[in-house]
């Protein structure tokens, strides 16, 4: 019965949507829900209070199970109240009818629940608020939109402040500007305001509203009641509370939950504004949500909604999950803390993570990782040969402390501080790139690095890290830089208006200006150098209010006594604070996105609600961890590399299949620009030359890109630095990545090089398998696969046959010449002998017919001798013919000649194509995905 109720629910509910054309895929799925028996259920709110006609209160009931599963039973549950006079439920939302009390009985799965209401001020006029009812509305309806009419220059003729954010310019644009004829007090219908949206008259925009949207009556009745303002003591929103708060985990088919949105305002008061909430999921393919709060899940994983009103944002977390079809966990071993975290969301999603990798595989990824280079053939036995249980714990310590990992990880951090010689000149990118190298070869803390990079001043020449505030050249670059390297925030938005889908404001944006606003940077008279010194003046206006801001830090506020010698040091102190929420998070995210090829919040430098990360409590050990290590980078580092989650094999299984971001197998990402060029060049063992930079330096090592231009690392995505986003750097595959392999000039030129691995090794006699597996040691850390090496031998083996079959069509060729040879002057000898005959005298031709006439016997004698004297007569000399040769058939000859040279040229013995053979195969691992790919 329970059942069949759920359906007539459901589809009565469908029946009403198809009716208003507003049906949803989210909206399709409630017909899933299974109510089952719970052992009890909530409602949200426990009591109302409706203080107002315009109040009302969005329930949300929830079940709770045996198995302490829980699910929304909003949409199936029944309502009903005992006194309709004063409260009416409408689907799932209470409305009040008239002052007094009443009660509303919930009931879902054979369980009841009581909610207490009081009703007040129905007699009195509420009239729609300008900014928490009109504007909401706009916003809830797209209008305001940055595509639509909150772009800084409108659409149309008519412009709204994005996402209401600027309510004097609403205020101008809705009542006033135009002659006022948006909106029409008279008749609320007629005003464009409404028309347009609704798709009554045409509109650019598409449809937007339906009249018996919320938004749409909130619009229309501030029209009816005049389009007035909002009076100077109305108590302002303060925040937004979202009901279920984050954290509940919804399974299968109780994969639905009903949000409810309340706003709280200054006097105390509390309203329900779910109706004029904006609503959208962070990943759309775990869950959608639909315009009035209902979310549903698709797909197993976890979703952040992000809910807007007005100015403020709040998050609502969800994980979905599902029964998986012959899963079981199966405990895998841990390393280390971060296995025991990623492990918890894996058994918690229904993903088993796989195999520890290979010892090939572990020490090429390692290498790669840390150092940015392949290991030598020597170090890849050196490893395979070690039988210790701890050796690949020792490899990491010993590629911490190697040279070239302190140089592999200033790279980054040259992407980070944008080092170029065109930001801090020649001579400043060599010293500024010089101390971070050091800062990280000594393993200085990172909080000490941001302290000395945030409060450096002095020569950018004699003191490299006042380089950072070259780059950051002035004040906005300050704020835009400083936040995202070190808050992991862009607030690029927040510089003209509140961020649009975050919490940051344009007052925060200046707040933080404040801080930074009086450095000064001037050039002084030596080449390149610029000096940075901090003023003790200066204040920051926030352009739209042109008030004086005070310096503001995020969740402290504003700074009181802030009147110091260098504000600078105020917020360095702060951010380098032990429990500061931002400071050790986006750095460990930043090193865990580089070892695992994807941030557990990502894009890694973008921490935002709409962007939550995929395992919080693993981000919040690891952040946790490295303030406990004394914010110890390598420390991190080890950590993360000695897990078992890092060195987990790149091969899926079955139920891992369709992570991606989870952790549950190592993700394959291609190499970075420096380093395959770096790889190419060791496996060939060619060097790349970098213009004047000293001969073997690599390309993971250069201090800046402008420096040297480079075809390859340009098209394989190595950055300009122009900003501190790590999106600047490319790794999506292209065309011209293609043509560089197929037949680019780099690995042409590398792979014809006389002093090229393979050359070297053919010089000194090693036999074919043995260059083989050479190659594929240096390339992907290995030997050859039996398969693989029958494959190269066999193409080996394949120029011979090819010669023998090329010397055979040479053979061909060479007879046609010699015959067109002997052809051309054969004409010529002909022409040459009729001539001659011609030319015999009658006498000779008298004796002829006379021998022909006599006897028998004699005839044969006469006729021998007048032949023989007849042919010396007509007798043609090979000198002859060449004489008479004309020039186009000497051409003919000389030509003919020629090729028979260049012919004889092209014939080869057996094995001379050998190394064409070894290009090939060469080639061919170069361009294997396992040789492109860290993996």
């Amino acid at each position: 019965m329970i059942r069949t109720r759920v359906k007539q629910i459901s589809i009565a509910a469908l029946s009403l949507l198809l009716l208003a054309g507003q049906v949803t895929a989210a909206d399709s799925e409630l017909e899933e829900v299974q109510v089952g028996t719970p052992e009890r259920i909530e409602v949200f709110p426990p009591a109302l209070k409706l203080n107002g006609v315009r109040e009302r209160m969005q329930f949300v009931v929830t079940g709770f199970y045996a198995d302490g599963a829980l699910q929304d039973l909003t949409r199936v549950a029944q309502f009903q109240t005992n006194n309709a006079d004063v409260v009416a439920i409408e689907s799932t939302v209470a409305h009040p009818k008239g002052d007094g009390s009443a009660e509303v009985t919930v009931v879902a799965g054979g369980k009841e629940v009581k909610v207490a209401v009081e009703v007040a001020r129905q007699g009195e006029p509420q009239l729609v608020s300008f900014e928490y009812g009109t504007l909401a509305g706009l916003s809830k309806a797209g209008c305001n939109a940055g595509a639509c009419h909150g772009s800084p220059s409108g659409k149309g003729g008519f412009r709204l402040s994005l996402r209401a954010f600027d309510p004097e310019l609403d205020k101008l644009t809705l009542i006033h500007e135009d002659f006022g004829r948006r909106t029409n007090s008279l008749n609320p219908p007629e005003s464009l305001i409404l028309l347009k949206p609704s798709m009554q008259i045409p509109h650019g925009g598409g449809l937007k509203l339906r009249p018996d949207d919320p938004a749409y009556k909130e619009i229309h009745d501030w029209i009816a009641e005049g389009c007035k303002l909002d009076a100077a003591d109305q108590a302002r929103c303060v925040k937004i509370e979202v009901y279920p708060p984050s954290g509940r985990v919804l399974k299968r088919p109780a994969h639905t939950q009903q949000l409810s949105v309340r706003a709280h305002f200054a006097d105390g008061s509390i309203r329900d504004v779910t109706e004029l909430a904006v609503f959208s999921s962070s990943d759309e393919a775990v869950a959608s949500v639909t315009a009035s709060g209902l979310v549903v899940g698709k797909d197993r994983g976890e979703a952040a909604v992000i809910v807007r009103y007005k100015e403020f944002i709040e998050s609502a977390f969800l994980t979905f999950v599902r029964d998986i079809e012959g899963y079981a966990w199966s405990n895998p071993p841990t390393n280390n803390y971060i296995d025991e975290k990623v492990h918890e969301k894996l058994q918690q999603l229904k993903f088993l993570p796989s195999d520890i990798c290979t010892d090939e595989e572990f020490i090429r990824r390692v290498y790669l990782d840390v150092i940015g280079i392949l290991p030598t053939i020597q170090e890849t036995h050196a490893f395979f040969a070690d039988k210790a249980a701890d050796k690949r714990a020792k490899l990491v310590d010993v590629l911490l402390e190697r040279p070239e990992y302190a140089k592999f990880w200033t790279l980054k951090w040259g992407d980070l501080l944008r080092m170029t010689s065109k930001q801090v000149g020649g001579d400043g990118v060599y010293k500024y790139h010089r101390w971070v190298e050091r800062a990280i070869a000594d393993n200085v803390p990172y909080n000490e690095l941001a302290r000395q990079l945030l409060t450096a001043q002095g020569s950018s020449h004699s003191n490299p890290p006042a380089n950072f505030y070259r780059t950051a050249g002035d004040t906005n670059d300050c704020v835009e830089t400083i936040s995202q390297i070190f808050l992991g925030a862009r607030l690029q938005c927040a510089k003209c208006h509140n961020h649009p889908f975050e919490r940051w404001t344009q007052d925060n944006y200046y707040g933080m200006a404040a801080f930074f606003n009086r450095v000064q940077r001037k050039k002084t008279p030596k080449p390149d150098e610029t000096f940075i010194w901090v003023s003790t003046k200066g204040e920051v206006t926030q352009p739209r209010t042109g008030k004086q801001m005070k310096p503001w830090l995020p969740g402290d506020g504003e700074v009181e006594n802030a009147e110091v010698d260098d504000r600078r040091k105020l917020f360095a102190a702060w951010l380098t604070r032990e429990d500061n929420p931002f400071f050790g998070r986006i750095e460990v995210n930043r090193i865990w996105s580089h070892l695992l090829g994807r941030g557990i919040v990502d894009p890694p430098d973008d921490f935002r609600d709409s962007n939550p990360p995929s395992n919080a409590a693993l981000l919040d050990a690891l952040a946790s961890d490295f303030v406990k290590s004394g914010f110890d980078r390598k420390h991190v580092i080890r950590t993360i590399v000695n897990s078992r989650t890092y060195q987990a094999s790149f091969e899926p299984n079955d139920f891992n299949r369709d992570d991606t971001k989870y952790f549950s197998h190592y993700q394959p990402r291609l190499l970075s620009a420096e380093q395959l060029l770096d790889a190419i060049c060791q496996v060939t063992d060619v060097p790349e030359k970098f213009g004047s930079l000293p001969a073997g330096t690599k390309a993971t090592h250069l201090p800046a890109p402008d420096l040297v231009k480079h075809e390859f690392l340009k098209i394989f995505g190595q950055p300009e630095r122009q900003t501190v986003c790590q999106c600047e750097r490319s790794n999506e595959s292209n065309l011209g990545m293609a043509i560089q392999f197929f037949n680019g000039p780099l690995i042409y030129n590398k792979l014809r090089d006389g002093n090229n691995r393979f050359r070297k090794l053919m010089n000194e006699k090693k036999l074919d398998d043995q260059i083989i597996a050479n190659l594929h040691l240096a390339a992907v850390n290995r030997p050859p696969t039996a398969k693989e090496l029958a494959a190269s031998v066999k193409h080996i083996a394949s120029k011979d046959v090819q010669i023998a079959e090329s010397n055979k069509e040479i053979d061909v060729k060479v007879a046609g010449m010699n015959k067109q040879i002997a052809d051309t002057r054969s004409a010529f000898k002909t022409k040459l002998f009729d001539g001659k005959l011609a030319a015999v005298t009658e006498t000779i031709r008298a004796d002829l017919k006379a021998a022909i006439a006599t006897e028998e016997g004699k005839r044969n004698e006469v006729q021998k001798y007048l032949v023989t004297k007849l042919g010396a007569s007509v007798a043609v000399t090979g000198e002859e013919v060449t004489t008479a040769l004309d020039d186009a058939a000497k051409k003919v000859i000389a030509d003919a000649q020629t090729q028979l040279v260049e012919l004889q040229k092209q014939k080869q013995k057996p094995g001379d194509r050998r190394i064409e053979a070894l290009e090939d195969v060469c080639w061919a691992i170069l361009n294997t995905n396992e040789f492109l790919f860290q993996h």
